[in-house]
């Protein structure tokens, strides 16, 4: 099965206190290796503000973590560690190697259509334009005549 990438990021409360979250990650790493994941890249992005509230919290304590691994079920075990853990607020995991895998393909396609229609010359005027033809009046009623006698 192919290597999938994944990002994890979780929000816990700001209240919470450095050792807890260092156990959260601490514990988290421990799962995905027993999954057969690797943990690429930890990041504590730290205390800032959210757009809207979440769990009656404005702000929160952001944490960012890469991830590699061939099994799914490994984010399923991860996010339901997420879910249990009290200080934690707010998850998400997005995947990846689907977005990367689609920029390659685009890219490609690109290229293949480039390669099969040859783009053409812009030719420049030899002749000079012609001038325009003098503006019409403006569309709306004709002002009135008087009668010719």
């Amino acid at each position: 099965m192919a290597e999938r990438l994944y990002d994890l990021i979780f929000i816990c409360m700001p209240t919470t206190p450095e050792e807890e979250v260092t156990k959260i990650v601490h514990t988290l790493e421990q799962t995905a290796s027993e999954h057969g994941g690797k943990v690429e890249k930890v990041e504590r992005w730290g205390t800032r503000k959210m757009a809207y509230r979440v769990a009656k919290q404005r702000e929160g304590l952001y944490v960012y973590m890469a991830l590699q691994s061939t099994q799914g079920d490994l984010i399923k075990e991860l996010e339901r560690r997420l879910k249990v853990s009290d200080a934690v607020i707010k998850y998400m995991t997005v995947r990846l190697d689907e977005e990367i895998k689609r920029q390659q393909k685009l890219v490609s396609h690109r290229e293949h259509r480039a390669r099969r229609r040859p783009r053409k010359p812009v030719a420049t005027p030899a002749t000079p334009a012609p001038p325009a033809p003098p503006a019409a009046p403006a569309a709306g009623p004709a002002p009135e005549q008087p009668p010719a006698s």
